[in-house]
């Protein structure tokens, strides 16, 4: 029974691997977008801290009221906000956004301009940016690569172990075989 309970576990550990896997690198790099962790509460209610949200490349011309969209609120700073576009305002730039964070209680300072837009937030996968921010950097880094390392090896090792006993197998066989075949002449 304990065995049985230890395969079921490792099965939906290894599903939800994979699953987190296609849902964090594989969608996203097919369609030019990427995963973004969630580190301020501007958003709480929709995306919460340590939420990852899937921002994808998007036409600004598309965008409407509603929408959520990831930006740079300033040139050459790396740092990026997700809020949603509550209004639109037309200046001397053309068309602008108007952003408001959902748990924030006034609109944005400035609007931003199309060419701050990075993307629309497609989806989010709940939490799971806690283990990205915590594996960023320090000792939690260092674990995660030894354990990475040292799952490395186990596979490869029972790759290896796997394909001597076969090879043992077949090179018995023909023994087996003729052993067989004498006793069944005597």
């Amino acid at each position: 029974m304990m065995r049985i309970a230890i395969k079921l576990l490792s099965w939906v550990l290894m599903l939800s691997v994979i699953a987190a896997g296609v849902a964090l690198i594989i969608v996203p790099k097919a369609v030019g977008g990427r995963p973004l962790t969630v580190l301020s509460g501007s958003m709480t209610g929709t995306y919460d801290v340590g939420d990852v949200v899937i921002v994808k490349p998007v036409d600004t011309d598309d965008l409407r009221v509603g929408d959520v969209i990831t930006f740079q609120a300033v040139s050459d700073d790396p740092t990026l906000t997700t809020h949603r576009i509550v209004a639109f305002a037309f200046g001397s730039d053309g068309k602008q956004f108007v952003t408001q964070g959902d748990a924030n209680g006034a609109q944005d300072l400035a609007p931003v301009k199309p060419a701050q837009v990075k993307g629309e937030v497609w989806y989010s996968v709940p939490k799971v940016g806690y283990v990205a921010t915590s594996m960023a950097g320090g000792w939690l880094r260092t674990i995660a690569d030894v354990v990475a390392v040292l799952l490395l090896l186990y596979g490869g090792w029972a790759v290896t172990t796997g394909l001597v006993a076969r090879a043992r197998r077949k090179d018995t066989q023909p023994e087996a075989e003729a052993d067989e075949r004498e006793e069944v002449r005597a």
